[in-house]
């Protein structure tokens, strides 16, 4: 793809909550909810809180590949990644996009930047994340050995404490320590804790099958 190709193409993203649906691979009316949010082909992955990245190189290719990254920079092709409390991230490049699913063993085994160096082969540019809703501290009590861990590898600042003053887990300062690991210094946080908000499923809440996703494409 040529510069003038690429600058023409946008990197466009949605993070879904309960009001458009269920959108967990299987669940009922799934797919009649995807062609009303984006009416392409979408690929979809079988998630599995590693660091696999799909390169998705025409649209609604690798559905329910295993993985837990997708990248693009073919237009009409429509990326997802489902999410119920870990943190979805877009990364956003020069006629390019990525979706991340993001939750503490995908953060440790490297995910973030897996993917920022998938984008980097596909010539993105420098990525800039926005971080979707996710569970917060307050509501994200955590094991003080399994913390203690999880800062030997992505620092202080993931340590917290949660609402009644436990030991929890910041997933956003693990993605954002993630990041800029990667090289990633611009990143965005939406703030909102699934767990707190009635608006998205929380899996730390009510146990749910039920998830909002992430939805990202490229287009002019």
């Amino acid at each position: 793809m040529d510069d003038a190709s690429r600058e023409a193409l946008v990197p466009r993203y949605r993070f879904t909550g309960r009001a458009e649906g269920d959108l967990a691979p299987g669940a009922l009316g799934v797919d009649e909810r995807r062609h009303a949010l984006a009416p392409m082909p979408w690929t979809w992955l079988h998630q599995v809180h590693g660091a696999e990245v799909v390169v998705v190189d025409e649209p609604g290719a690798y559905v329910g590949a295993r993985g837990d990254a997708a990248v693009t920079t073919t237009t009409g092709a429509v990326l997802c990644v489902t999410v119920a409390d870990c943190a979805p991230v877009a990364l956003l490049g020069d006629g390019a996009v990525g979706v991340v699913h993001a939750g503490w063993r995908g953060l440790v085994a490297g995910v973030l930047g897996a993917a920022v160096e998938a984008l980097a082969r596909l010539g993105a540019g420098p990525l800039r994340a926005v971080v979707g809703p996710c569970i917060g501290p307050s509501c994200y009590e955590f094991g003080a050995d399994d913390l203690e861990t999880l800062q030997s590898v992505l620092g202080p600042d993931v340590a917290a404490r949660s609402r009644e003053g436990r030991p929890a887990l910041d997933l956003v300062a693990g993605v954002r320590s993630g990041l800029a690991a990667a090289g990633v210094e611009q990143c965005e946080a939406l703030g909102v804790c699934t767990a707190c908000s009635h608006e998205h499923w929380s899996h730390r809440r009510s146990a749910t099958t039920s998830r909002q996703a992430l939805v990202a494409r490229v287009g002019p």
